[in-house]
């Protein structure tokens, strides 16, 4: 049986293939189940510095899978809404691992991003997208509302106007209006993709990892912290890191005028 996600490793850096090409990588129950073991595996490993989301083929994810939705429909509709909590809150488990783990996650999408896909991409720190990518919430057409923190994320990184924009409307916008929004980070030509995400990761995998990581932190904490407190957290993570070796290594690489070379904090 192919296994419904890929992991796999390249020095500090781990790739989650989402592996259902055929099927446009939509999320079923195996899906679930292994999303949640590999970010907990991945997050747990102090050895990674990033952590790359990716799907197999010419999409991304074009959210649930509507056949097994379907077979759903045959229950009661009272045990039809317990059961669908049940894995809701069971994939939810993985988006919020995504969050809290110390590594920055890179999104690789391309094709369709869509409903859970949309969640899941928003759930990166940074992502890159494939001037093919298209983009929609989907919810509105089979009577949902966003899974995968996506009422949660997407107001923050578009704002509110916007986030209700995209979700009550349902409607597909394409790669450059995704730049445009905020959406996305970069877009690239498909056949760049890859090697352009690479790259991105490799900056992150050699530089300074408590920097890395505290920065983070920092960022994704910041809207629920007051100013007082934002100003606290940043003092004890600055510093910290100025105890490091690393910045010691960056302050000299700057006064020789060379490249820094950042070890283990």
């Amino acid at each position: 049986m192919t296994p419904p996600l890929l992991v796999t490793r390249d020095g500090p850096v781990a790739t989650l293939t989402l592996n259902r090409p055929d099927a446009l990588n939509t999320l079923d129950f195996a899906m679930m189940d292994a999303l949640v073991e590999a970010t907990a595996d991945v997050g747990a490993d102090d050895s990674l510095r990033v952590v790359v989301i990716r799907g197999a083929g010419k999409h991304f994810m074009a959210g649930g899978d509507i056949r097994t939705f379907a077979g759903e429909l045959a229950k009661p509709p009272a045990q039809r809404t317990a059961d669908f909590r049940r894995m809701i809150t069971n994939v939810h488990v993985a988006i919020e691992t995504l969050h809290r783990m110390p590594h920055p996650v890179i999104g690789q999408v391309q094709g369709a991003v869509a409903g859970f896909g949309l969640s899941l991409m928003n759930a990166c720190d940074l992502v890159v997208a494939a001037d093919n990518a298209y983009f929609a919430s989907a919810y509105r057409a089979i009577a949902l509302t966003p899974d995968g923190g996506g009422s949660w994320a997407l107001p923050r990184i578009a704002g509110i106007r916007r986030a209700m924009e995209i979700m009550l409307l349902g409607e597909r916008f394409d790669a450059q209006q995704a730049l445009a929004w905020g959406v996305v980070n970069r877009v690239v030509p498909l056949t760049e993709l890859e090697a352009t995400v690479s790259a991105m990761a490799k900056t992150l995998a050699e530089g300074p990892v408590l920097a890395t990581r505290n920065a983070k932190r920092l960022i994704r904490d910041s809207l629920a912290r007051s100013l007082s407190e934002g100003l606290h957290a940043e003092a004890a993570s600055f510093s910290a890191c100025a105890g490091t070796p690393d910045f010691a290594e960056g302050i000299a690489a700057f006064l020789e005028k060379r490249p820094a070379k950042f070890g283990r904090d």
